[in-house]
Order: C-alpha cells, then structure tokens, then sequence
C-alpha cells in the first residue's frame, strides 16, 4: 500500500516566508472554507509548502521534524488567522502516530516524499474480521478532521492479545473510504470533521499500529510523550482563536461608540479592565503551556524518558489553556455590547471555535483531576493519560 502525495509538484519548505504568504491567503479564503465544511485540498498542498506535513516525519524518510514547542507556535499562528484550518493543520503532528509502524511500511509510506497528510476518524471502535491477506473493515467512524485533503486515512479497529486490549488504528487509501459530509456544528466549520465509511476493505496487519505505542524509529520526536502531544496541538488552537478575539477588542474598542451613543467602548473602566484581565490570563496560561513543553523536551533531548509528573503537567496544562482560551472570548463578548449578538459578528464565530477544544476528550475537566492525582502519587484517574 503505497500512499502518492504527488498530486502537486512541492516547493521545498523555506520558513516564516512561505509560512506568512499562506496566512495572507488564509485571510481571504477562511470564509470560503467555514462555507464548505472544509480545507481546500489545495490550501492543504500550501501548508505542504509551508512544512506542515513534514514537521512530525522521521528524519530517515526524508522529514524535518521539529521541536514540539516550534510547531505549536507554528499551529498557533495559523489559528489566530484561522481556528479550523489551525485545527486541520495541527494534524501534521499526527505523523508520530506513524511511527509505531514496522519501518518497511514506513518506507512505503514516505516513498514518494515526506509531506504526507494523515486524518483519522478512530471511534467508535469498530471490529475487523481476520481473513487472507489480512483484516476486513465495515463500519463508520466519526470526527475524521481534514479528511478532504488526506493522502492516508486510519480507523479504529480492536486490538489484540498482542496489543494488552489497546485497539488499533488501519491505515487506507482514500479512494478505500466513503467520506460523508455531515458536520453540522457551531464552532471549528471548516474542519471537515466528516464520518468515514468502509465496507470490505481488507488492510494488512502491517498497515495497523496501536495509537501511541512503542515507536520503531529511534529520534527525539518520537520519545516525546505522543497522547500528550495529541492534546497540545489542539489545546493551542484555542489559543490562537482566543489571541484573535483579543486583538479585536483593543482594536475596536479604540474605536467604536455606543449605538445609543454612550462613550466608546475604551472609555470605558469595566471594557479597558476585563481586555487587561484576559490579556493576563492568556499570556499566563501560555507561559505555562510553553515552559512545561521546553522542559520535557530537554529531559529528551537528553535521553531521558519523561517523567509521569511532567507528562502530568503536559497534560494539566493542555487542559488549562484550552479552558483559559474559551474564557478570554466569551468575556471579550460580555464586555461588547449589543453588536456581538448578531449572526456573521466575528466574535460569534471565535467563540464556538474557543469551545471545541475546550470539549474534546483529551482536554476537559477529567485532565485535571488525573493530573492532579498523579501529583500526589496516585495512579491517573483518566484511561490513556499516559
């Protein structure tokens, strides 16, 4: 099964220039983007250019990979432009996954370069009937972000004796899978977060990995604590939306008057207050985000394995910023007056963007709780938070 990611000749990925002409053409096409429930399959080839898609690639193959902490930037800029294409562009991360494959599939799988775009919808788990040539697929799985513009797809199937219970994910080809556009929500539209459908496809046993097992390539990136990793690409979404909705209130409040004539919104002592609080909390909550990633990326680069309490506060502070980013719009709306009630007003939009990560399963109130009992010695009280 090898993938093709050939579609478009690729430019070789030259840093911040390329990266600042991709958001100057993010800015004009997010709304046709949100209209459609998706990332443009050439918006994707773009964020190739931009190295996206080769930051999480073993270096062996051909990849760039990066420093953790230099990529969540990175998804973190585009979600200040953009949350859903952050959202969708967080995902080049995902390639760590990969890593659990035996290393001849990896070869197939990087054959033809290493910008290689990789979407999942991995619940429910769905069962694989064992038959020559390895497991036969039926079902549908749900929340499969940026699957437009996959050049590989995974489901999740269940494991094994040989995986302790963990289920597993089956990589296919697109043209293996029915993707059905049904994403219908208020916040994050353009992600394309659609459900995919298999019916009989069989994928061999060597195209299937357990999400977040041993890794077969030996390079810093992949000792990286890899669900903690899955959790902070999204959690800095928010960040980006919330950074957005931010700079929005300086400037308008700079700016506007009342409809009912009242003095503009910076004149007034609550609106000047609340931006200052949430200003704070934001960049608080990000320096945690930051320093917590920096240092358990040095333990690695060391040769050291992260310790369960740093993977802990990888994970604490995931959590936070997710929430903290939700707070920061949903105040900058409080404070807005009567124009931020109107569909189409971009605050409307940060805020739904704001709330998904704050829902998601890696990032909700149950983290906190498992982080905090791994603190006092405790075993996690959240499945997988290892």
């Amino acid at each position: 099964m090898i993938v093709s990611t050939s579609e478009a000749p690729a430019r070789p990925a030259t840093g911040p220039a390329i990266l600042d002409d991709v958001l100057a053409e993010l800015a004009v096409r997010r709304e046709e983007f949100r209209d459609q429930k998706f990332v443009s399959r050439d918006f994707v080839a773009r964020l190739k250019e931009a190295g996206i898609y080769r930051a999480a690639t073993p270096r062996r193959f051909g990849g760039e990979p990066q420093a953790p902490a230099d990529f969540l930037r990175t998804v973190e800029k585009i979600s200040v432009v953009d949350g859903s294409t952050g959202w969708v562009a967080s995902f080049g991360s995902a390639l760590v996954y990969l890593a659990a494959l035996p290393l001849e599939t990896q070869a197939q799988l990087y054959a033809d370069g290493p910008d290689v775009v990789f979407a999942g919808g991995l619940f429910p788990v769905q069962p694989a009937a064992e038959v020559d040539g390895g497991l036969q697929l039926d079902g549908r799985w749900k929340f499969a972000s940026g699957c437009m513009g996959a050049d590989v797809l995974g489901v999740g199937i269940p494991g094994d004796a040989s995986t302790a219970g963990k289920p597993r994910t089956a990589l296919l080809r697109p043209e293996q899978v029915e993707i059905v556009q049904d994403w219908d929500v208020a916040g994050m539209r353009g992600t394309g977060s659609f459900d995919l459908v298999v019916r009989g496809a069989v994928v061999p046993h060597e195209w299937t990995f357990i999400r977040g097992g041993e890794p077969m390539v030996d390079e810093p990136l992949y000792r990286y604590p890899t669900i903690a990793y899955a959790a902070q690409v999204l959690a800095v979404v928010g960040a980006g939306v919330a950074r957005a909705a931010l700079d929005y209130a300086v400037e308008t409040g700079a700016g506007r008057a009342g409809i009912t004539g009242a003095p503009k919104l910076a004149d007034r002592p609550y609106y000047r207050t609340a931006v200052a609080q949430a200003e704070a909390d934001l960049r608080s909550a990000r320096a945690y985000f930051y320093e917590v990633t920096e240092q358990v990326w040095a333990t690695v680069l060391r040769g050291d394995p992260a310790t369960a309490e740093q993977n802990a506060h990888l994970r604490l502070a995931a959590a936070h910023i997710a929430s903290t980013s939700a707070s920061v719009v949903n105040r900058i709306i409080e404070i807005s007056g009567t124009a931020a009630i109107f569909n189409g007003h971009p605050l409307q939009q940060w805020a739904g963007d704001a709330l998904v990560p704050q829902q998601h399963a890696f990032l909700g109130p149950g983290l906190i709780d498992a982080a905090g009992a791994v603190f006092m010695g405790q075993p996690p009280t959240v499945p997988g938070f290892h």
